[in-house]
């Protein structure tokens, strides 16, 4: 990677609320970087998240399934000039036990169709760039079906192959860019349906969590780290004990 003398930047996809406003908050008070470019559809919301510490910020309204998203980030990459982190949080998922199609649709338009517009062209640009960290926000549930949300667990299932083929890809290529897959059981966000929750961190823990993860060059984490446990049980669980849940 060519040497820089000017702090690069960094930019939180989905900063709007839950786990991607406090990663952008945290990484906009270490000083790490020069600014943190944020990026979601409802403005409001961003400035909301940037008032904290205006002059750290730099915000981009635009809706990530549309199809000229990537240009909107493009054009984010180059107000920041130089970026070297790119975190990918946003998303949706709902209980779906009816099998709504619309709600079923929904969920793979933002989880499958946009996020792979979005990380392809984040790999790219970090490649081209010469190395980099890119992270993206999956789900434990990716780990095994749901009949309670099968759009959300089959799109996030979708999320931590994707990713992991980047790492492949990255190795095979000796490529100097870092992909890490962020993984949450339950988190206290908007985000959070159903009943039967435990081992629930606040936003603000899983954003110190994805930043130490990205220092690290953390393939894989676990938020909290106990949910790896449940990650480890749910990959073992017999396909016939699982169809009974």
């Amino acid at each position: 990677m060519a040497k820089r003398t000017v702090k690069p930047g960094a930019i939180v996809i989905g900063a709007s609320s839950g786990i991607g406003r406090e990663t952008a908050r945290l990484l906009a008070n270490l000083g790490t970087y020069s600014k943190v470019g944020i990026t979601g559809r409802r403005g409001l919301m961003l400035e909301d998240t940037a008032q904290v510490n205006p002059d750290r910020f730099e915000i981009a309204v635009f809706d990530a399934t549309e199809e000229d998203a990537v240009n909107e980030l493009g054009r984010l990459i180059n107000t920041l000039g130089d970026v070297e982190l790119i975190v990918v949080c946003s998303g949706t998922g709902d209980v779906n036990e009816k099998l709504d199609e619309a709600v079923e649709l929904n969920t793979v338009k933002l989880n499958v169709e946009a996020f792979t517009r979005i990380v392809g062209y984040a790999y790219n640009y970090l490649e081209v760039r010469g190395g980099g960290s890119l992270a993206a926000v999956t789900s434990v549930m990716g780990l095994r079906g749901s009949r309670g949300a099968p759009a959300y667990a089959a799109s996030k299932a979708y999320q931590i192959n994707y990713l992991e083929g980047l790492r492949q890809k990255a190795r095979r290529e000796k490529s100097k860019v870092t992909v890490t897959d962020i993984r949450p059981g339950s988190v206290r966000t908007d985000m959070m349906k159903g009943e039967g929750h435990f081992w629930i961190p606040e936003p603000y823990r899983a954003a110190e969590l994805v930043v130490e993860s990205v220092n690290f060059r953390r393939k894989v984490c676990y938020v909290s780290r106990r949910w790896s446990l449940v990650g480890a049980l749910l990959k073992m669980l017999p396909r016939r004990v699982h169809e009974r849940m």
